[in-house]
């Protein structure tokens, strides 16, 4: 038993951390009132722009080039964001249909800059991914120490405690107040001095930033190149992660880590004896089959913030 969780929860955190980082950045959108849909989008344009810069710069940067990458793909995703909350925000265009572009546009931008600079449609595998690591001291602990903190990667630490940072920002701060004042009744929150055009940009923005990051977690130390599945569904994923887990940080990383757990079945499950026999195929389409599940509503009502989705007209009721 001990052998299947060593090789399973190493994986699922894996798996998990690309989706945690996107997940938290849609739940900020949304509490603000804004629909993301875009978060695929957001995901493969961080996922491009962390490649790229790795394969360009990895000679002058060395071993700092990964990190480096991560934050070029957090500013890419701001900017790519932007799109989204100019037209939904300040132009009041329908929600979901923006999102929906800002998935084609970032997809095609992103293979078309390939073509460009690569000469290929896909790139090549970069040279400086993020290397897994050992917790020093906690790796020696008895039983959980090989489970959780052995040939581990750093990015999986860092999403689960943003997500605990998210969580308090959201619930235990004034900012977080603003946030889901101007989610559930923005001219409520208008009446009371919140500018709820600005913090709706600033709940984009931040989404933008997470889903850049994800999307480079996932091509660091998952794909290690970019190409036009890179991606994949991952950015689908994690908005399911955030109504699975009702627009509540803590609640959508652990929504996330039980996708990462579905998407680590395939990579372990033959080693598992209850599914050594279950075809390969089966395993691939779980998590995708649970991120049906959950969206469908099969794992209990979820209720959005009332006025998500909802374009909000200065001083109309």
């Amino acid at each position: 038993m001990l052998d299947i969780l060593y090789s399973i929860i190493p994986q699922t955190l894996f798996f998990a951390a690309p989706l945690i980082f996107t997940a938290l950045g849609g739940v900020y959108s949304e509490r603000s009132g804004v629909i993301n849909i875009g978060l695929e989008g957001l995901m493969v344009i961080g996922a491009f722009s962390s490649v790229t810069f790795n394969l360009l710069y990895a000679d002058a940067l060395g071993t700092a080039t990964p990190w480096i990458s991560i934050l070029v793909a957090m500013v890419a995703g701001i900017l790519f964001s932007l799109i989204h909350a100019v037209a939904t925000i300040t132009f009041r265009a329908d929600q979901t249909v923006t999102g929906v572009a800002i998935n084609m546009l970032a997809l095609g931008f992103g293979v078309f800059m390939i073509k460009q600079i690569f000469g290929k449609g896909q790139t090549d595998f970069i040279s400086q991914p993020i290397y897994t690591t050992d917790v020093p001291f906690l790796v020696d602990i008895p039983v959980i120490g090989n489970m959780f903190f052995n040939n581990m990667y750093i990015t999986s630490y860092i999403a689960i405690v943003l997500s605990f940072l998210a969580w308090y920002v959201l619930y235990k701060t004034p900012f977080g107040l603003r946030i889901r004042a101007v989610g559930e009744h923005p001219m409520a929150a208008d009446t009371n001095g919140i500018k709820v055009y600005t913090t709706r940009y600033l709940g984009v923005i931040i989404s933008g930033a997470l889903a850049g990051i994800g999307g480079a977690v996932f091509a660091m130390t998952i794909s290690q190149n970019f190409s036009i599945s890179t991606i994949a569904g991952q950015g689908f994923m994690a908005i399911a992660a955030v109504i699975f887990g009702k627009w509540n940080p803590l609640g959508a990383m652990g929504a996330a880590l039980f996708f990462g757990f579905a998407q680590s079945l395939s990579v372990v499950g033959s080693s598992i004896p209850l599914l050594e026999n279950v075809p390969q195929v089966y395993l691939l389409i779980a998590p995708y089959v649970l991120t049906i599940l959950a969206l469908a509503g099969f794992i209990g009502r979820s209720v959005a913030p009332k006025a998500s989705g909802v374009p909000y007209v200065k001083g109309s009721r």
